[in-house]
């Protein structure tokens, strides 16, 4: 007789739905599961943050724009991005926090910008447009649905138009331990190249890695069908 194996909602993969994954460390925290297909390291929702209490971190966050510093740093997606597409093109900052620099350094250099943020600019008309080019970052990693979250990004962005993720990336279990960006527990989805890689062949598009926590995909003319 056939054996059927059930699995537990928060442990299939929540990239790519894939049931067969395995332990990839525990702290004293909570757990981490690796998915066999994409590659995603992922918490278990039974340690998710709730809503109030991971608002709560990011109202600690000290962002503004008159901080060079932070200036910099989003530089790093700035500054392809605006190599790549012309102003005065269209463009969405997807999880801008409450205060949306990177919208605002592109809107100084001649680009028509909107915003969306869950908890500091939740509105969803901005959703339903299209857009020359879309960025998220230092949002990924905080996804408890990122396949949903992707599909929904990239289906904003025009053809030939390009998505913009800042994450930083995964690399071995020996490092995956020590770590700094685990202790953040608003961090639940970790990508590495592999994860996009995956996600890059499931919608066709063109792959780019920008140092060390850049990721660029460009949309294809044509989009395929999803899967």
């Amino acid at each position: 007789m056939m054996s059927c194996r059930t699995v537990m909602p928060d442990l299939v993969c929540p990239l790519c739905g894939e049931t067969h994954n395995t332990p990839f460390w525990k702290d004293k925290y909570r757990e981490y599961l690796r998915c066999q297909n994409c590659q995603l390291v992922f918490v278990p929702k039974a340690w998710h943050l709730s809503s109030e209490d991971e608002k709560a971190c990011y109202d600690l966050h000290e962002n503004s724009g008159d901080n060079s510093g932070y200036r910099r740093f989003l530089s790093r997606m700035y500054s392809p991005i605006t190599e790549l597409v012309a102003a005065p093109a269209k463009g969405l900052d997807f999880g801008c926090g409450p205060g949306p620099v990177l919208a605002e350094m592109f809107a100084e250099y001649g680009y028509t910008m909107k915003v969306y943020d869950l908890y500091y600019a939740n509105n969803p008309d901005v959703l339903t447009e299209t857009y020359d080019f879309v960025t998220s970052t230092e949002v990924v990693e905080h996804l408890a649905n990122p396949k949903d979250v992707i599909d929904t990004l990239l289906a904003m962005v025009k053809p030939g138009g390009f998505l913009g993720l800042m994450t930083k990336l995964v690399s071995g279990q020996k490092e995956f331990i020590n770590w700094h960006y685990i202790r953040d527990k608003t961090h639940i989805s970790f990508f590495s190249r592999k994860t996009f890689e995956w996600v890059a062949k499931r919608h066709q598009c063109e792959l780019e890695f920008v140092g060390n926590d850049v990721v660029l995909l460009k949309k294809p003319w044509n989009m395929p069908e999803e899967n």
